[in-house]
């Protein structure tokens, strides 16, 4: 497992690390010993960086991994959170609201203190209002030592990036943004890195479309990118190969992001996650899946409200 420095924070994280979105069962139901176990897998082979949020499950996936990571020592491992999302259409970034948010996650994650929080999906909100009043009020969390460092996570880059420029964010978080059919991050790099903002590469399967099993219902896509992701399986299953073993391998080997988050609630899921980036990429492959995601390529969808997706964002 390699590790990176996270921006200018002191946070060095795994190259691959932990989404607990699964935990809350939000891809599904699981055993809760089997969510603890893949806790524990990814402790046991180096992923450090732990990355959950109270929307997940409605609270539930912090709880979980509460439970997972207790009496595990708290210096082994680095956890995130966030504020500001609840619910599908249930957004409140207000200064009280995103405090009392802090002080119930860590209630729920059984600690005294968060390494990162995170602004959820702030293109929900106002921009004006997170910069001027909710970022401020969680600087006022790291001031008293319940936080130490603060981040922003969204989908429209140039929402990220609108933020970023306004005032200091220790990280942003973005999804879907580093795949084999999309690459628009990469366009990034240079200005997150004058910013001193560190990345995270969240969703490198592209929240399912690029798996053999395929995207999922409620997946935001277009019908043709679900479709061309499909044929990128086939093609893959008729090499021999999982189409998500090439989308893992390609987004962790490639990104300038510090580190990669995948969901997993499986033990099984986690071992064979580190396998895979240990392992060659096949570059001929790589090739040929690149050639059928072509006609999708930086192609993905809108999110938030259209008052603050921000200029040259294209679907």
């Amino acid at each position: 497992m390699r590790y990176n420095r996270l921006g200018r924070t002191a946070l060095t994280v795994s190259e691959l690390s932990f989404g607990a979105a699964p935990l809350g069962s939000v891809y599904g139901a699981f055993a809760e010993q089997d969510g603890i176990d893949a806790v524990h897998t990814a402790l046991d082979l180096g992923i450090n960086f732990f990355d959950v949020a109270p929307y997940y499950g409605a609270t539930t996936a912090e709880s979980a991994l509460g439970r997972a990571l207790r009496g595990v020592d708290r210096d082994s491992y680095l956890l995130a959170t966030k504020v500001g999302r609840y619910g599908a259409a249930d957004f409140d970034f207000g200064a009280e609201r995103v405090k009392g948010s802090v002080t119930e996650s860590l209630d729920r994650l059984g600690t005294d203190h968060l390494d990162l929080i995170q602004c959820h999906d702030i293109e929900f909100g106002s921009l004006d209002r997170i910069v001027e009043e909710t970022l401020p009020a969680l600087r006022e969390l790291q001031q008293a030592g319940l936080v130490r460092y603060v981040g922003i996570t969204g989908y429209p880059l140039p929402v990220l990036g609108y933020v970023a420029a306004r005032t200091p964010v220790d990280s942003v978080l973005s999804y879907c943004r580093h795949t084999l059919h999309d690459r628009r991050l990469a366009g990034w790099k240079h200005r997150f890195a004058t910013y001193g903002t560190g990345v995270i590469n969240a969703s490198p399967l592209a929240m399912g479309a690029l798996t053999a099993r395929g995207a999922p219902d409620w997946h935001p896509g277009s019908a043709e990118l679900r479709e061309r992701c499909a044929a990128a399986a086939e093609l893959c299953g008729a090499a021999g190969v999982d189409l998500a073993k090439l989308a893992l391998q390609f987004s962790v080997s490639t990104t300038h992001a510090a580190t990669t988050l995948v969901g997993t609630h499986d033990p099984d899921d986690v071992r064979r996650n580190v396998a895979w980036l240990a392992e060659p990429m096949d570059r001929e492959l790589l090739i040929r899946v690149e050639a059928c995601l072509e006609p999708v390529r930086d192609r993905g969808w809108t999110s938030g409200r259209a008052a603050v997706r921000g200029p040259g964002e294209r679907a």
